[in-house]
This record gives C-alpha cells, structure tokens and sequence, in this order.
C-alpha cells in the first residue's frame, strides 16, 4: 500500500472523521481550522486517493446477538502461497469472522469470530471451520472480558 504523504491538515480532518464520520462538511472544517469549500475537496482527494475507506455506523454487537468474541489462532499443515490462499478464500466471507490477520510466531492465522454465543461458536467450529482447508491445529479462546475496542486509529 503506498503511503500519501498528509499534511495537518489533512490529519485533522481524518481525526475528527474517524470519531464522528456523519459530521457536516461546515462542521468538519470548522473542527480542521479551514473553509468548508477547501475541506470538501480534501475529503474528496482522501477519498479517491484511498485513504479514507468508506463510512459506516458502529453497531452494539450485544445489541444484534454478537456478544461473544472467540480468537482462534490457526496452523496450517503447509506454508506456501497455494495454501495461504485456499484457507483466505475460505474464511474471507463468513459472516461471524470480523478479522483474519497473516501472523509471525506460534500461529500462521489470528482469526477474531463475533457469535452469539459459545454454543454458535461451537455449532460452527464442527460444521465449518474444521473442514476449512490445510489446517493442521487450532487453538480457541474465549473472551471473558472487551476492554478495548476501537474503531479509529489515534494518530
């Protein structure tokens, strides 16, 4: 991914959207010290150049029946690039896995599950995830407690 180079303006402007992405335009510029015309057109070129990625609501996960956060770390039985791209294709759209991440160290995957409950959990660990392609191990664990989870990056 290129790396743009942003000015402080540019930052201010990300800042406040990153908290408050439904924020006015007259707002927004008067938050990043600058008109609302200059303001609109640097959304405009964040947006385009890629580095603003989309607008969205954050949802209570409790509220919707997505209480439980399960992180499972994944080994797969081979390391190259075939194999690497069958489990990702394979994970990629299952609507409980809220992130996958490549990773260094005792596991090849981090895959953070959003369910309903330890049961769904469970319900979908014997259906699906064991038969997801080449992996080898798994290790499951089960959150006790949030106490953080952000949305935004500080910056």
């Amino acid at each position: 991914m290129k790396q743009f180079d942003i000015d402080e303006i540019d930052k201010r402007i990300l800042r406040v959207l990153s908290v408050d992405g439904r924020i006015s335009i007259t707002d927004l510029a008067r938050q990043a010290a600058t008109s609302t015309a200059t303001c609109f057109r640097r959304v405009q070129r964040l947006t385009e150049d890629g580095i603003i990625t989309g607008f969205r609501a954050d949802i209570c996960p409790a509220s919707v029946g997505r209480s439980a956060v399960i992180v499972m770390g994944v080994c797969l039985d081979r390391l190259n690039k075939l194999a690497f791209a069958e489990f990702e294709a394979a994970i990629r759209d299952h609507p409980l896995v809220i992130s996958c991440h490549l990773v260094s160290g005792e596991f090849d995957y981090l895959v953070t599950i959003r369910a309903s409950s330890i049961d769904e959990f469970n319900a979908i660990y014997g259906d699906w995830l064991v038969s997801l392609p080449g992996i080898r191990m798994t290790r499951t664990f089960f959150s006790m407690k949030e106490v953080v989870q952000r949305t935004y990056l500080h910056f």
